[in-house]
C-alpha cells in the first residue's frame, strides 16, 4: 500500500482494468481504424460509475477522492488508444467540471446526471482556428438579445465534437474588455446552426475531432454557465486540472511503453544473447525508467495538493510541461529499442508513438506552459481562482 493509494483504491484499479480488457480492448482496433467510439460504451462507463467518480453524489456521482481519477487516467493509457482515452476523460473531466462547478441546479439535472450516467456525451470547446493557445484572443461572440443570447464564431481541435450531445462553450460577451469579457455558455446540439467538420490527425485515431461553426445559434440566457464576464477565470481555474490529467497520462502511457519494450527485449536475440543483456541498452532503460519515476512522483504528490483544495496552476503547468517530454523521449527510444518491429503497424509502439505526440501540443502548448511557468517565477505573476 502506497502513501497515495489505499487497499480501495487498489481493489478499484484491479476492477477497472478487468472491464477495460473485458468491453473495450476488444473493440480498440476498430474504433481507431473508423474513428467511431460506439454508443453503447460509454454507457456501461455510467452504468459502472466511472463518470461519476468525483462528481456529487446528488447528481448520480460517487464524491471519491482525486486518486480514483488518477487510476482511472493511468489504465486507460495502458490498453494503446490515446483516442479512446481522451474521448472518455475529455468528456468527464473537461466538459462535465464545467457542469459541476458553474451550472445551475436545473442544468445539472438536464445534463450532468445524464452525462454521468453514459446517457449525454460532453465536449469543452475553448481553442479557435486563429486562436490556439491563445484563450483571451478568441473571436466567438454572445451578444444579449431580451431572453437570449446569440452565438456565432467557430472553434477547433474539440474533442468529442462531432459526437457530443451538448457543448461547453466560451465566447465574449464584452469584446472591449478582452478575457474579462468572456463568459461560457452550455449549448444543445439541438440548437439551430451548429455544424461540425471531422478532423484528420496523426494520432488519437479513436477519437472524434472538431472543427465546430456557430452560425446565430439563439442560446436561452439561463444556459449562462456561472457569471457573465467570468468566462477566462473558469477556463483557467479548470486548466489546472486538465494539465495535471495529461501530465498523470503522459507518465502512464511511458511506463506502459517501458513495459512493452522490456518485455520485448528479454526474448528478442542478437548475437547469441537477449537485447536486455546488451549495457547500452540496459543503461537507456535504467535512465527512462528514473525520469518516469521522478516525474510520477512529483505528478501524484500535485495530485494532492489539488485533491485538498489548493490552486496548483504552476505544478499543473510543470507537470504537464516535464511528463509530455520525457514520454515523447521514452516513446522514441523504445521504438528504437523494438528495431524494424517498432515500425510496423502490427506491432503497438506505432501507434503509441503517434498518440504521444499530441501530449506537448493539447491542452496549452510546451511553449505557452513555458511562459505561464516563468511569468511566476520571473514575474512574480499570481493565478487566482475565480471568486465564488
Amino acid at each position: 500500500m502506497s502513501r497515495y493509494f489505499s487497499e480501495e483504491h487498489d481493489l478499484f484499479r484491479k476492477s477497472f482494468q478487468e472491464f477495460l480488457q473485458k468491453e473495450v480492448v476488444p473493440h480498440i482496433d476498430k474504433w481507431e481504424e473508423t474513428g467511431t467510439i460506439e454508443r453503447f460504451i460509454w454507457e456501461k462507463f455510467g452504468e459502472m460509475g466511472y463518470f461519476g467518480l468525483n462528481q456529487p453524489e446528488e447528481y448520480g456521482g460517487m464524491g471519491l477522492d482525486l486518486f480514483y481519477t488518477v487510476i482511472f487516467l493511468e489504465e486507460l493509457q495502458k490498453i494503446n488508444s490515446g483516442g479512446f482515452a481522451a474521448a472518455m476523460w475529455a468528456h468527464a473531466y473537461l466538459a462535465m467540471t464545467h457542469l459541476k462547478v458553474e451550472a445551475s441546479h436545473d442544468l445539472k439535472e438536464k445534463y450532468l446526471t445524464p452525462a454521468i450516467n453514459g446517457e449525454k456525451i460532453g465536449c469543452l470547446c475553448v481553442s479557435e482556428p486563429f486562436g490556439g493557445s491563445d484563450v483571451a484572443g478568441m473571436k466567438t461572440t454572445a451578444v444579449k438579445k431580451g431572453d437570449k443570447y446569440v452565438i456565432n464564431g467557430s472553434k477547433t481541435f474539440i474533442t468529442n465534437g462531432v459526437y457530443a450531445d451538448f457543448y461547453v462553450v466560451a465566447a465574449k460577451t464584452d469584446p472591449e474588455k478582452g478575457n474579462k469579457g468572456m463568459s461560457i455558455f452550455l449549448l444543445d446540439k439541438k440548437f439551430k446552426g451548429i455544424s461540425a467538420t471531422k478532423l484528420n490527425k496523426l494520432g488519437w485515431r479513436a477519437s472524434d475531432t472538431a472543427e465546430l461553426a456557430f452560425d446565430t445559434v439563439e442560446v436561452p440566457a439561463d444556459y449562462l454557465l456561472g457569471e457573465e464576464g467570468k468566462g477566462f477565470s473558469y477556463i483557467m481555474q479548470h486548466f489546472a486540472m486538465e494539465r495535471l490529467i495529461m501530465g498523470i497520462n503522459a507518465h502512464a502511457r511511458s511506463e506502459f511503453a517501458l513495459d512493452y519494450a522490456m518485455g520485448y527485449m528479454k526474448e528478442r536475440e542478437a548475437f547469441g544473447k537477449t537485447l536486455d543483456k546488451f549495457q547500452a541498452l540496459r543503461h537507456s532503460v535504467a535512465e527512462m525508467v528514473s525520469e518516469v519515476e521522478v516525474i510520477k512522483e512529483f505528478n501524484y504528490a500535485t495530485a494532492q495538493r489539488l485533491n485538498d483544495g489548493e490552486y496548483v496552476v504552476k505544478e499543473a503547468s510543470m507537470s504537464k510541461l516535464l511528463a509530455t517530454k520525457i514520454a515523447d523521449e521514452v516513446m522514441y527510444k523504445c521504438l528504437q529499442l523494438l528495431g524494424g518491429y517498432g515500425y510496423m503497424e502490427d506491432y503497438p509502439m506505432a501507434r503509441m508513438f503517434r498518440d504521444s505526440r499530441l501530449g506537448p501540443i493539447g491542452g496549452g502548448t510546451s511553449e505557452i506552459l513555458k511562459e505561464i511557468i516563468a511569468k511566476m517565477v520571473i514575474d512574480q505573476k499570481e493565478y487566482k481562482p475565480a471568486a465564488k
